[in-house]
């Protein structure tokens, strides 16, 4: 991804509003349906969590800190061994590891399913096999880290429902596969997006997620 671009390129904020209006216009979200399997709704307050790849993990990171019911959203590195898990190496693109988010949630308030149905809709698109947009390489493909049983049976038969469906124009490409650790990125990564607004490669890239968000899950939207 276009990384810490030089200071000398400012976005002044109208026009990162209009650039923002016009290319979530042209770039909607994928309406999709309700999982047909998924994990029940906890009866009690609770915590879990599920990792995910999509690209660049600031905005996945960005789009799942607004759903309702995500209590921690973490960016960092899965799929590769602990001495490779930093951003230089994984940049290369041949540690094994994705660029992932670690949602933390509360399954009384909303389920699995529904985060994968976030993902999929909104936060990337799963038709594109190592690269997201602009970011190309293995360290940016679609993944789903499930951490047990339950996630695997629930994104296995999603996957299958959306593929059966045919709501893409092209295959799904998102591999699902059991997580064996998720490594924290650096600090100057987390919360990316809230502390750059006005990056040309967040107002291009990300904030239209977040937007797409907002519009058609209203009722799972979180502001601020």
């Amino acid at each position: 991804m276009y990384r810490l671009i030089s200071g000398k390129i400012a976005v002044m904020a109208g026009a990162a509003a209009v650039l923002l209006a016009l290319y979530t216009m042209s770039h909607a979200a994928v309406q999709l349906p309700d999982p047909k399997v998924d994990a029940p709704r906890a009866t009690a307050p609770g915590t879990q969590t599920a990792v995910f790849a999509g690209g660049c993990f600031w905005g996945i990171e960005a789009v799942f800190e607004h759903v309702k019911g995500v209590t921690n959203v973490v960016s960092g590195y899965s799929g590769g061994a602990a001495a490779t898990a930093n951003y230089d190496r994984v940049s290369s693109g041949s540690t094994g590891h994705a660029e992932s988010v670690r949602v933390t949630y509360d399954p009384s308030r909303i389920s699995y399913g529904q985060l994968l149905k976030v993902f999929f809709s909104v936060a990337h698109d799963p038709t594109q096999l190592n690269r997201q947009g602009p970011d190309i390489g293995t360290q940016y493909r679609s993944a789903i880290f499930f951490a047990n049983d339950e996630q695997r049976r629930v994104a296995d038969a999603y996957i299958a429902q959306l593929q059966a469906a045919r709501v893409y124009g092209r295959p799904i490409v998102t591999e699902a596969k059991q997580l064996a650790a998720f490594y924290e990125a650096e600090a100057y990564h987390q919360d990316y997006a809230a502390h750059h607004p006005n990056q040309p490669y967040i107002v291009i890239h990300d904030l239209p997620k977040v937007a797409n968000l907002q519009r058609q899950f209203p009722a799972l939207y979180v502001g601020g």
